[in-house]
């Protein structure tokens, strides 16, 4: 399996969403480095909620990293859905690591909180996003769900500082007594989403079966498949594209 595993990494590499993923990097840098190249001096509020929009920025990016244009065409691969999708996440991780390091380092420094409880409000974010898309994969035939997971992710973003009890508050100040109860609460929801993204990891077992059927009828019926012509057979071996 690790074999197997290892030689998805140049394939899931190639079909990774760059464009989404490379248009919410470069979008979140000159976000932050926009006081730095105005010359402008933000107050501590102004430098938290910059940080705070680049963070959704590059989440939004995040809620595209699950679509797979060949879904229907890779089901019948002996590598389950869990490990393709961390596998996708361990190629972008990197990247994203050190896309927020200059994030940071491109805000002013004299106004920035604390950067630890900063990357915990963007992973927590990311890791939401990574959780909705794993959601509308699993629930979904959909092979794009980025679009959809991310107007959801960006509408919560609107609504959750409005609706959020006081005694809940997550988008708290520095100086705000509340600030270290509100990132237990980050934290809180970092936990909640990882379990929610490996909890909807695995395929829905009826669909499962479906496809191993599918798969099935396939190998049997090449006769058939041979006879309608070589280009309805997918690579995968199947008599025509799996769905689900």
């Amino acid at each position: 399996m690790r074999g197997v595993t290892a030689a998805l990494v140049r394939p899931v590499w190639r079909t990774l969403p760059w464009r989404a993923l490379t248009a919410a990097g470069l979008l979140g840098l000159l976000l932050a480095g926009t006081p730095r190249a105005a010359g402008a001096e933000p107050n501590a509020w102004e430098t938290l909620t910059l940080v705070r929009g680049v963070a959704l920025t590059g989440a939004l990016g995040l809620a595209f990293l699950l679509d797979d244009p060949a879904r229907h065409l890779t089901a019948p691969v002996p590598v389950r859905r869990p490990p393709r999708q961390a596998l996708r996440v361990a190629l972008v991780a990197p990247l994203a690591a050190l896309w927020w390091t200059a994030v940071l380092l491109l805000v002013p420094s004299a106004t920035r909180p604390p950067a630890g409880d900063l990357t915990l409000e963007a992973a927590a974010t990311g890791m939401t996003a990574l959780a909705a898309a794993a959601v509308a994969v699993r629930l979904t035939d959909e092979a794009r769900p980025g679009p959809a997971v991310a107007a959801a992710l960006l509408l919560a973003a609107v609504l959750a500082p409005l609706l959020t009890p006081d005694g809940w508050a997550l988008f708290t100040v520095p100086d705000d007594p509340r600030w270290a109860a509100a990132h237990d609460r980050w934290a809180l929801l970092l936990a909640v989403a990882a379990v929610a993204w490996g909890a909807c990891g695995p395929e829905p077992v009826g669909r499962r079966r479906a496809r191993a059927a599918g798969g099935r009828g396939g190998r049997g019926g090449r006769g058939a498949g041979s006879a309608a012509g070589p280009g309805l057979r997918s690579p995968c071996g199947t008599s025509g594209p799996s769905r689900g």
